[in-house]
């Protein structure tokens, strides 16, 4: 029976260099495979899914109105391998469900990538759902970035131009913007906590 991954972390943890290599892991031994990423990041990535390793992969893009059940009734036929999704955390908690189902009646894997909480501390609704809904969940781990700490990160704190920001949009796009540190850390730069 397939199941639905959620694999988590802050940000540059290597989620997206994981999901390429399972993906690239597929390939090499001929099997089909969807990879996705949000509209959102690829009008950043220009529609590809990006490591910062340098590692890049043309990737089908999806909106917050794009339904994963009705794509995959259509393509049930194609023999799929696994469907992989990068920064599931910008999934709707129906899409979730779609994928739980695609998962369920059609016996097809989903590995979705993401990010747990934004900079505020709080969940990003895709993450809450795959939280929920997930058969199984990985943290994939990073180091926190504050001086001389070696502990795991679990929080992203964002900066602009430099200075830390607490308040603002959920999203704003771009890697260089955010720093990841551990619960102790994080909140003594942010104070949310």
């Amino acid at each position: 029976m397939a199941k639905l991954h959620f694999y988590y972390s802050t940000m540059n943890a290597g989620k997206s260099t994981s999901l390429l290599q399972s993906n690239h892991n597929y390939k090499v031994r001929n099997l089909k495979t969807y990879i996705f990423t949000p509209k959102v990041d690829a009008q950043f990535h220009e529609g590809k899914i990006h490591s910062r390793l340098g590692v890049e992969e043309k990737a089908h893009v999806f909106d917050e109105n794009f339904d994963f059940y009705e794509y995959f009734q259509i393509k049930n036929k194609e023999n799929i391998s696994c469907i992989l999704v990068d920064e599931a955390q910008f999934l709707t908690e129906l899409q979730v469900k779609e994928l739980c189902k695609v998962c369920d009646e059609f016996n097809i894997p989903v590995m979705c990538y993401g990010i747990r909480t934004d900079f505020r501390g709080e969940l990003f609704t895709g993450s809450m759902s795959l939280l929920a809904y997930a058969d199984t969940m990985v943290e994939l781990k990073t180091i926190c970035e504050y001086e001389n700490c070696s502990r795991k990160a679990t929080m992203v704190a964002r900066f602009v131009d430099g200075k830390l920001v607490t308040e603002g949009d959920k999203v704003v796009i771009g890697g260089d913007n955010y720093k990841v540190y551990c619960r102790k850390h994080y909140r003594k730069i942010t104070g949310l906590i």
